[in-house]
């Protein structure tokens, strides 16, 4: 009997701490330990942004088109398009950001969308403002401004920026937050 004690006592012991080191070293499914901490891209890059319409998330990229690009999606739909709108200010400047996201089936279909909307007058996808979602007084036509993409992976990232009319600053500075607002497409998860 003493021995079946010390056997028993011992089995216990040994669930104790294979539990006990179970729990030090597990880790949520997930989670990368030696991951950088995750960052706000509202806030984590030159400018920071403010989120003033959207997200608008839908399957129907074609019928958030214009020009050759509602043709181009007919023959190659997309996943998902994901729209937003953000203000920026620098300077002395007020800008609105249009910032869209394309999630196609493939890398190569992503590529070949960001040909033909980085083409001039073969037309892209619909801003919030121009297809009348979102109605903001006195917001300016993204459109007319600075243009940005970047491919990664099967997702297309579309920028349009424009300066308010009643704060505008140098062209660079428009261009710079173009580029800038790239990383916005973080916030379309």
């Amino acid at each position: 009997m003493r021995t079946a004690l010390r056997g028993g006592a011992l089995v216990a012991i040994a669930v104790v701490s294979g539990l006990v080191w179970w729990l030090i070293r597990y880790e949520p499914a997930g989670q990368d330990p030696t991951a950088a901490p995750q960052q706000n891209p509202l806030t984590s890059g030159e400018f920071d942004y403010t989120q003033v319409a959207g997200p608008e998330i839908s399957a129907g990229c074609a019928a958030n088109a214009y020009g050759d690009v509602v043709g181009w999606f007919r023959e190659h739909p997309c996943e998902q398009v994901h729209r937003s709108l953000y203000e920026t200010r620098a300077q002395d400047a007020r800008a609105l950001v249009s910032v869209v996201v394309v999630t196609m089936p493939g890398q190569t279909g992503a590529k070949q969308l960001k040909v033909t909307t980085d083409t001039d007058g073969t037309g892209n996808v619909n801003d919030l403002i121009r297809d009348g979602t979102a109605n903001l007084p006195g917001a300016p036509n993204v459109a007319t401004g600075e243009y940005a993409s970047r491919v990664v992976g099967n997702r297309l990232t579309i920028v349009e920026t424009q300066f308010f009319a009643d704060s505008a600053g140098p062209p660079e500075l428009l261009g710079e937050i173009a580029h800038d607002a790239l990383r916005l497409s973080a916030a379309a998860r």
